[in-house]
C-alpha cells in the first residue's frame, strides 16, 4: 500500500489544520495521523490501498483545500506502510 510521511512549514499550527486535514481525509479512502510537532510544522503519515486516491487526498489538501495557502514548504518521504492505524486520527 502506497504510504508517506509529509512534514508542512508554514503557518500550518493555530489555524485548525490537523482537525480541517481529518475531516477530509473522511471523504478518502486512507488512513493515516496527523499531529503538531515542536518546531511549528505539522506532521502527516498517511497510505491507501490505492496511490490514485493518495494521491488525490494529497492534491485536495496541499492545492484545493482552504489549508492550502498556509503550507510554504512540503518535505515528502516514503514510508513502507502504517502498521497497526485504522482510520485517520489526530496524535497529540
Amino acid at each position: 500500500m502506497p504510504a508517506r510521511q509529509i512534514f508542512y512549514t508554514g503557518r500550518v499550527q493555530g489555524v485548525g489544520f490537523r482537525y480541517a486535514t481529518k475531516r477530509l481525509a473522511m471523504g478518502f479512502d486512507v488512513t493515516g495521523w496527523v499531529r503538531n510537532l515542536p518546531d511549528g510544522r505539522v506532521e502527516l503519515q498517511v497510505e491507501s490501498r490505492e496511490a490514485a486516491e493518495l494521491d488525490a487526498f494529497l492534491h485536495e489538501l496541499e492545492v484545493e483545500s482552504s489549508l492550502a495557502h498556509h503550507i510554504k514548504e512540503i518535505e515528502r518521504h516514503p514510508l513502507e506502510g502504517l502498521a497497526g492505524v485504522k482510520g485517520f486520527s489526530i496524535i497529540t
